[in-house]
């Protein structure tokens, strides 16, 4: 049992953290853009979901989505953004997929996006405990 050897990382640690970086935010940046291109009906969508002020919602999902994006995929403050955006994530999941309160069709598809949206924080929690690696802005 001893001579039970774990694959190391080694020197690649930092490339697999810039990947996992750049794969965590792929979702983000994909739907950030398209919020801020057509800021109007994302407000109107936050509107819909009956979300707190939603032209502050909208700017907030905007500013996370994307430049919070960026900053992730650059490595610059990742650890606290990392927190940022597991608490955003859980925020998204609660206001946009609160399956419980859903009937019909609808119930199945927004559980699968709201347990998703969990798996993505336990993401983010990995991240901001083992940090961007080598290659980053943070490491510079």
């Amino acid at each position: 049992m001893n001579n039970l050897r774990y694959f190391d990382f080694g020197s690649s640690k930092s490339f697999f953290l810039l990947v996992a970086r750049i794969l965590l935010i792929v979702l983000f940046i994909l739907f950030g853009l398209p919020k801020m291109i057509g800021f109007s009906g994302t407000v109107g969508y936050m509107a819909s979901l009956h979300a707190p002020l939603p032209g502050l919602a909208a700017a907030i999902a905007v500013l996370i989505e994307v430049v919070g994006s960026i900053l992730i995929i650059l490595g610059f403050y990742t650890r606290p953004l990392a927190i940022v955006f597991a608490l955003y994530t859980l925020g998204t999941a609660i206001i946009g997929h609160a399956y419980w309160s859903m009937t019909g069709d609808a119930v199945q598809m927004n559980m699968i996006n709201f347990y998703k949206n969990v798996s993505i924080m336990g993401g983010f929690l990995l991240l901001a405990v083992a940090g961007p690696g080598a290659i980053s802005l943070d490491k510079r």
